[in-house]
């Protein structure tokens, strides 16, 4: 152990004149372990909101869409076999949309009727996980009418249950001799599934690729393709690449920009409260300062007997640095472990219930990034620095024969 350390170690060991400076060291310790803890608590709150919803969104909606610039692919085979030819495309799928009018006995609304291949679609789309009854697989059953699967918060709306036969129009559509008439259809419900997500349960709902060209009048074309990707932060580069591929005659999306503004928002209060909550170790920053302050008025004398046996300025500065950094560490420590079993407890446990109608979201959810925990340990350790600073300057800078002339 070197000279300093040596010091500073006996400084923090040692009982002070003042008692009154132990309890400032103390709640300097504490107010920097509360706001490490405060701010590793609440940025996973914040980290699991923002995978939760990134779950549900993608559980809805594949990494990246591919459109027609007429509105319709004529050739979905052939853009499908371009598409594979892409090394980070793991699974394509065709699918045909459009807004329509569902007609129940308790009820009627508009909503948004999906057509999908249900073979490939398992692969693009969670639909499945999330179904509460019924089955993707009974779209193909080929029974009369059709069937459909709907959103739990629609069937609640309009009092659909499984076996419910409800009328799908199409306001479009078909061309006659007496003008254009809108085309109505029956639906057999199938399934109801219920993905946490008001918008997703109140207005979709699915039906078979086949079922879904026949009721919008496309013949062998589909509305787009879905395309999940390896690795889901690549969607804008690789729906680059699928634009310059296919030509000018078609357009992508990714999951990415369609949801810029949702991850911006979340983003911008994660950065916003890891600001606030860094004032909690500011203030403790501040305690810091003055403990070491009054540690170098107490130890003053102490001060004037190491300089005058050779102590240089560098080496008390080092002194009081270490047992300021000292404290720093301990309560970033402490605060970290505070933090990280609190998570493990608000994990667990979900003792905390949020209302589903205005969070999506039954329980608080919770995600430690490693990574989110490394900074904020490195920046309470580098605010407790930072705060030594003056102290130990002025400790380095007394002189000697003041230090020992009254003692």
């Amino acid at each position: 152990m070197g000279f300093e350390s040596f010091v500073a170690l006996r400084y923090l060991r040692s009982r002070r004149k003042q008692a009154f400076i132990s309890v400032i060291t103390m709640l300097s310790m504490a107010g920097v372990a509360l706001g490490v803890c405060a701010l590793i608590v609440v940025l996973s709150v914040m980290g699991g909101f923002q995978r939760e919803w990134q779950k549900k969104i993608l559980g809805q909606s594949s990494h990246v869409l591919v459109h027609g610039l007429s509105g319709s692919i004529d050739d979905p085979e052939a853009v499908m076999a371009k598409v594979r030819q892409d090394p980070d495309v793991t699974a394509v799928a065709p699918f045909v949309y459009g807004q329509v009018m569902l007609l129940a006995p308790g009820d009627a609304g508009g909503a948004l009727l999906r057509g999908i291949d249900v073979a490939s679609a398992a692969k693009v789309l969670d639909l499945q996980e999330i179904m509460i009854s019924g089955s993707l697989s009974a779209l193909d059953d080929g029974r009369t009418p059709p069937g459909i699967i709907v959103g739990a918060a629609m069937a609640r709306s309009m009092g659909l249950h499984m076996g419910s036969v409800v009328s799908v129009v199409n306001p479009l559509g078909d061309d006659t001799p007496v003008g254009r008439l809108p085309r109505s259809e029956p639906f057999r419900v199938v399934g109801v599934f219920e993905s946490g997500m008001y918008q997703y349960d109140s207005s979709v709902c699915y039906v078979s690729l086949a079922a879904g060209r026949e009721f919008f009048g496309l013949g062998g074309a589909v509305s787009g393709l879905e395309v999940n990707i390896r690795d889901i932060y690549k969607a804008p580069e690789v729906a680059a690449r699928l634009t310059e591929a296919l030509g000018f005659e078609y357009y992508t999306r990714d999951w990415i920009r369609m949801n810029h503004t949702l991850f911006a928002a979340l983003k911008l209060e994660r950065v916003v409260m890891f600001i606030i909550l860094t004032l909690i170790v500011l203030v403790a920053a501040f305690g810091i300062v003055s403990s070491l302050i009054m540690l170098v008025m107490d130890k003053t004398a102490d001060i004037g007997v190491l300089k005058a046996m050779g102590a240089s300025r560098k080496a008390v500065r080092r002194i009081f640095t270490m047992v300021g950094l000292t404290i720093g560490v301990a309560g970033t420590l402490i605060g970290v472990a505070g933090g990280l079993v609190l998570c493990a407890v608000l994990a667990r446990y979900q003792f905390i219930e949020l209302p589903k109608e205005i969070y999506a979201l039954g329980t608080l959810p919770v995600e430690v990034d490693p990574l989110t925990v490394a900074i904020v340990a490195v920046s309470a350790m580098i605010i407790s620095l930072l705060a030594t600073i003056y102290p130990a300057a002025q400790a380095g800078a007394l002189d000697p024969v003041e230090a020992l002339r009254y003692e």
